[in-house]
């Protein structure tokens, strides 16, 4: 599982900093998780192959997590693609892509699937044989959705000493994988527990932007590898997170406590302060386990 930030503060683009973007690399996926202003600048700026980017998750219908995307639909279409494109988002995210392409004519070549979303309860929204994509209500100031991205347990590997052991053919190495057992040509039936082992354990990512610090997502992230959680400001000024509806470092720390997730990643920073480890700092007092995010880092787990 990879994460690739490209976007991580808040509010508008700078010089040196992006508004929220990031791609998860997750069973042969590559999954756009929303899509500010740039986003598809910095698509190019760190070489992530446009053509391979089928789902785009966006989590809520302020600017600075979606207003890349008209832009990087466009350039989808004037590099010819074929392949269709799914867009899971908040209810009128439709008729906002459709108008802009309307008014200047500018219809994709592409088949463009909108998979507009309005539950206040989590939901699957996208499933195939290796992952599932859950939605994760948040409390922001408009309807927002986080995305817990978790992948199916997988095929065992081959015990390869066994299967040497017992001669097995090639052509049954798939089964001995998929859980099948293997008869010898004596007639003897060799169990699958002495052909492979375990397969690896499935991962699971939660990306949790924008929200006032709310325990109701605990449920939802409850022991997950990694949470990304929003950390717009320190301590100093959480009384502005009830207005925004915002979290802290500290809240954010405090949810992967209770959580008891693995790992947790900072992001969304107000651009008011100068250092962004601060961030970390704060976190730590509460949560040991702490990363930031910034633009362009990467994440392996």
């Amino acid at each position: 599982m990879k994460l690739k930030i490209l976007g991580c503060y808040a509010a508008t683009p700078r010089t040196l900093s992006n508004p929220t973007a990031q791609v998860l690399e997750i069973k042969n996926h590559l999954f756009l998780i929303d899509c500010g202003e740039g986003t598809q600048v910095q698509l190019r700026k760190h070489k992530i192959k446009f053509s391979r980017i089928n789902h785009i998750f966006i989590s809520h219908l302020h600017g600075d997590h979606f207003y890349g995307l008209i832009g990087l639909i466009s350039t989808f279409m004037l590099l010819n693609r074929e392949n269709d494109l799914h867009i899971y988002g908040p209810v009128g995210i439709k008729e906002i892509i459709l108008l802009q392409l309307r008014a200047s004519v500018s219809y994709t070549g592409y088949n463009l699937f909108f998979h507009e979303l309005a539950s206040l309860e989590s939901e699957v929204i996208y499933e195939d044989d290796t992952v599932v994509v859950k939605t994760i209500p948040l409390n922001h100031r408009i309807y927002t959705n986080g995305f817990l991205f978790q992948e199916k347990v997988g095929k065992r590997h081959l015990n390869i000493e066994a299967v040497a052991k017992y001669k097995i053919e090639k052509v049954y190495f798939d089964k001995i994988k998929s859980g099948g057992s293997v008869t010898l040509d004596s007639g003897e039936v060799i169990g699958n527990n002495l052909l492979s082992l375990p397969p690896d354990a499935p991962k699971s990512y939660a990306f949790c932007s924008d929200t006032l610090y709310d325990e109701s997502i605990i449920p939802y992230i409850k022991g997950v590898d990694v949470l990304y959680h929003e950390a717009t400001f320190l301590e100093s000024e959480a009384h502005f997170t009830k207005k925004t509806k915002h979290a802290t470092a500290k809240e954010a720390a405090q949810i992967a406590k209770l959580a008891n997730v693995k790992q947790l990643i900072l992001g969304h920073y107000s651009t008011r302060y100068g250092s962004i480890e601060l961030f970390k700092i704060e976190a730590q007092t509460i949560f040991e386990n702490v990363l930031l995010a910034d633009d362009g880092n990467d994440f392996e787990f």
